[in-house]
C-alpha cells in the first residue's frame, strides 16, 4: 500500500510538472527545438573513449579491446546493479554469492578479483581494506550511472597496480542545459521499493548534478531456512563544474553510499550452516577535485587532482556475539599534463604527448594500529594518428613502492582503419602487475604472522582482433583472441587441518596460463530493432595445469530489443548464459546455468513513462558460487517489477 500510495503521488506530480512546463514552453520561455524535417539527416558525431587512453580518443583510434555501456542502453535494460549489465561484455564473468546486495565479483579474462581496477568519475575505488583489494559491485547501483567503459588487458602500463586482467570506468551523470528534475518510483517481488531522483543542469562556464536513490529489498533467505536476508542501500552522488577564468575550470565529484546486508552464518569444516541474522553495515565515501587548465587554444593542457576514499564495513556475528570492523582509506594527488601538435609536412599525423606523477597511500585502520604504503609513480604516453586510419600508441610506467620491489611497467597498442571494406584490424600488448594488498602484508592468520615474503603479482599479456562493419554499419562483428601469462599469483595456503593457524598467503610458483576468444555482433535490421551477442571461450589453467576456479569456459549472451508505437514503446529481452566450472576442488563443478530478462516501457506523456520487467523469467533455480562449506549460495527465482519515473524541464 505505501509502494502504490508513493506510485500514485509520483505519477500526480510529475503530470502536474510536465502540464507546467509545456504552458511555459508555450508561452515562448523554454521552446524546445525543432525536430528534424522528414529525410533530414542528422550529424553524426564519433563515439568518444575516456579510458583507453590518458586522453580521449575516438573508437576506431583504441587498439585495446573495450566495450562502452550507454546511458540508453542501461535505461533500456532497467538492470538495478551495474554487475548485471557486465554480464553482457565479451571477456566478463559476474559471481554473486546470493541474491541482490551480496558480494559480488568481477573477473576480466580469467583474472583474478583483484586485477580488475574500477573507477567511479575518476576515483580508484578498489577497497584498501579488502582481502584482495577488490571493488564489491553488490553495492553499485545504476541509478546516476551515464556511461560504463570496459577496457579488456592489461593496463599497468596506464593505471598501475590492480589493472592486470582490465580496468572498468563508470562515469556518473553530467548536468547540460537547462535545469531538469528526474523522479522515479517502483517496486515488486521480494518486497522490492526503490525511489530514485536527480537534478542536473549546465550552461556556460558550469554544470551541476545531484542525485540520490533508495532502493531496499526483503530478500530471500541465503542459508536454507524461514529467516529471510534483507538488504537497504541509499547512494547520494554529486558532480560539478565552474569556470573560475578562461581556460581554467574546477571540477568537484563527491559520492556517498550507505548499506545493510542481512547474511546467514558460516559452518564450521563443512557443518550445518545457521539461519542466523548475521549482518554486515558498510559506509563508502569518495571525492575528488580537480582544476584544469588550458594553454595555446588547448594544444597544452594541465590538470592536478586530490582524490580521497574511505570504505568502512562493520561485520557483526550474530551467533558469536562478534564484531569486525573493516576500515579502509586512500589520499591520492596527480598531476598530468598532455601537449597535442600536428606534423602536416612529410608524414600527415597528429600526436599526443602525455606525463603523469602521482602518489597515494593506502591505509587500514584496525583496533590501535593503522598499517599503510605509500606508491609514487610516474608515467608517459604518446599516440599518433596517421592519415586519419592508422594509430599507434605507446606507455610505460614506474612505481616506487616503499615497501616492495620497484616495478616498471608498459602498454603498446595499434589499429588499422580500412575505410573502404569497413574493416579495422586492432591489437595489444602490455605487462601488469598487482601488489600485495595490506591484508597480505599485515594480516595475522598464522603462529609466525604474516608472512613476509608474499611479492607482488605481475603478468603479460597480448590481444590481436579485426571488427568488420557491413551493410552500410547496420552490422558490424568484432573478433579477439587473448593470451596472457600471470606469475607469482598470490593464493591462501590452505594447510588442510581445522586450525587456521597453519595456514597463510603466498606466491603460487609457476606461470600460469589463460588464453581465450571474444565475439561479438551487433546488428540493426529494421527501423527500431536492435540485436546484440557476445561469446567468450576462456582456456585458464595453473601451472600445474589444473583449471582456475571459478572460470566458466563458455559465457554468452544475447539482447533484443523493439521500439513500437512510434517510439511510445519498447521491450528488451535479454539471455544470459555461464558455463559450469570449477569453484572448490574438492566439491563438484558449479552447473551452467540460464538467465532470462524481459524488460519493457511506455511513454504516457513527454517525459513521464511507466516501465516494468520481468526477472528470471523461467524461474531457474541456479546458483553462481559454493562457500568453503560446500554451501550453495541461494538466489533469487522469477520476481515481477514496475514503476514509473518522468523527466522535466523546471520553471525559469
Amino acid at each position: 500500500m505505501k509502494f502504490l500510495t508513493t506510485g500514485a503521488v509520483t505519477l500526480f506530480v510529475l503530470l502536474t510538472l510536465r502540464a507546467g512546463t509545456a504552458s511555459a514552453q508555450t508561452a515562448g520561455t523554454g521552446q524546445p527545438p525543432p525536430r528534424p524535417a522528414a529525410g533530414e539527416e542528422i550529424e553524426q558525431l564519433p563515439e568518444i573513449v575516456v579510458s583507453a587512453s590518458r586522453v580521449p580518443l575516438e573508437a576506431k583510434a583504441v587498439g585495446s579491446a573495450v566495450t562502452v555501456i550507454t546511458a540508453e542502453e542501461i535505461e533500456r535494460k532497467q538492470a538495478r546493479v551495474v554487475s548485471d549489465l557486465l554480464r553482457e561484455v565479451p571477456g566478463v564473468a559476474v559471481h554473486r554469492s546470493g541474491p541482490l546486495g551480496t558480494q559480488t565479483a568481477v573477473r576480466i579474462r580469467g583474472g583474478e578479483t583483484g586485477h580488475t581496477l574500477v573507477i567511479i568519475d575518476g576515483v580508484k575505488v578498489n577497497d584498501p581494506a579488502d582481502g584482495n583489494a577488490t571493488y564489491n559491485f553488490g553495492h553499485l547501483l545504476t541509478s546516476n550511472v551515464e556511461r560504463i567503459e570496459v577496457l579488456r588487458g592489461p593496463q599497468s602500463g596506464l593505471y598501475g597496480s590492480d589493472a592486470i586482467g582490465g580496468v572498468i570506468n563508470i562515469v556518473t551523470r553530467k548536468g547540460r542545459g537547462p535545469a531538469t528534475a528526474r523522479l522515479g518510483v517502483e517496486g515488486g517481488s521480494f518486497g522490492t521499493a526503490n525511489i530514485m531522483t536527480g537534478f542536473q543542469g549546465g550552461g556556460e562556464g558550469y554544470h551541476f548534478s545531484l542525485s540520490a536513490t533508495g532502493y531496499r529489498t526483503s530478500g530471500i533467505s541465503i542459508a536454507p531456512g524461514p529467516e529471510k536476508d534483507g538488504y537497504r542501500n541509499q547512494t547520494y552522488n554529486a558532480r560539478f563544474g565552474l569556470e573560475l577564468m578562461e581556460d581554467l575550470e574546477l571540477e568537484l565529484t563527491g559520492r556517498y553510499v550507505r548499506t545493510k546486508l542481512e547474511t546467514d552464518g558460516q559452518s564450521s569444516f563443512g557443518g550445518a550452516t545457521p539461519d542466523d541474522g548475521d549482518e554486515t553495515d558498510g559506509d563508502r565515501w569518495t571525492g575528488r577535485t580537480q582544476l584544469k587548465y588550458g594553454l595555446f587554444d588547448g594544444a597544452w593542457s594541465h590538470a592536478a587532482g586530490v582524490t580521497t576514499v574511505r570504505m568502512k564495513r562493520d561485520f557483526f556475528d550474530d551467533s558469536a556475539g562478534s564484531h569486525n570492523r573493516f576500515d579502509g582509506r586512500r589520499l591520492h594527488v596527480d598531476y598530468e599534463t598532455n601537449v597535442f601538435f600536428d606534423t602536416p609536412a612529410g608524414i600527415e599525423a597528429t600526436h599526443a604527448v602525455t606525463f603523469l606523477t602521482e602518489r597515494g597511500k593506502d591505509s587500514h585502520v584496525t583496533g590501535d594500529t593503522r598499517p599503510n604504503f605509500t606508491n609514487q609513480s610516474y608515467s608517459g604516453e604518446y599516440q599518433m594518428g596517421v592519415a586519419d586510419r592508422l594509430f599507434l600508441s605507446g606507455g610505460v610506467r614506474h612505481d616506487d613502492n616503499e615497501r616492495f620491489k620497484n616495478t616498471s611497467t608498459y602498454r603498446l597498442t595499434a589499429a588499422y582503419l580500412h575505410t573502404a571494406s569497413g574493416t579495422r584490424l586492432h591489437g595489444s600488448y602490455g605487462t601488469g602487475v598487482k601488489n600485495p594488498t595490506l591484508s597480505h602484508s599485515f594480516q595475522r592468520f598464522g603462529r609466525l604472522g604474516p608472512n613476509p615474503d608474499v611479492q607482488p603479482e605481475k603478468s603479460k599479456g597480448w590481444d590481436i582482433g579485426v571488427e568488420q562493419d557491413l551493410l552500410e554499419g547496420r552490422l558490424s562483428t568484432d573478433l579477439t583472441y587473448f593470451n596472457s601469462r600471470p606469475t607469482d599469483l598470490i593464493y591462501w595456503n590452505d594447510a588442510g587441518t581445522t586450525d587456521f593457524n597453519d595456514d597463510f598467503y603466498d606466491n603460487l610458483e609457476g606461470t600460469s596460463r589463460i588464453r581465450g576468444v571474444e565475439f561479438s555482433v551487433k546488428a540493426k535490421p529494421a527501423e527500431g530493432v536492435s540485436l546484440a551477442a557476445q561469446y567468450t571461450y576462456t582456456d585458464a589453467k595453473d601451472a600445474q595445469g589444473r583449471p582456475l576456479r571459478r572460470r566458466a569456459k563458455h559465457i554468452a549472451s544475447a539482447n533484443a530489443g523493439y521500439d513500437l508505437l512510434n517510439g511510445r514503446a519498447a521491450i528488451d529481452l535479454g539471455i544470459d548464459y555461464n558455463g559450469k566450472q570449477v569453484d572448490q576442488y574438492h566439491s563438484p563443478k558449479v552447473p551452467s546455468y540460464v538467465l532470462v530478462n524481459l524488460a519493457g516501457k511506455y511513454s504516457v506523456t513527454k517525459g513521464v513513462e511507466f516501465f516494468g520487467r520481468i526477472e528470471n523469467l523461467l524461474d531457474k533455480d541456479y546458483y553462481e558460487l559454493r562457500s568453503f562449506e560446500m554451501r550453495e549460495f541461494q538466489t533469487t527465482g522469477i520476481g515481477f517489477f514496475a514503476g514509473i519515473r518522468g523527466t522535466f524541464e523546471l520553471p525559469r
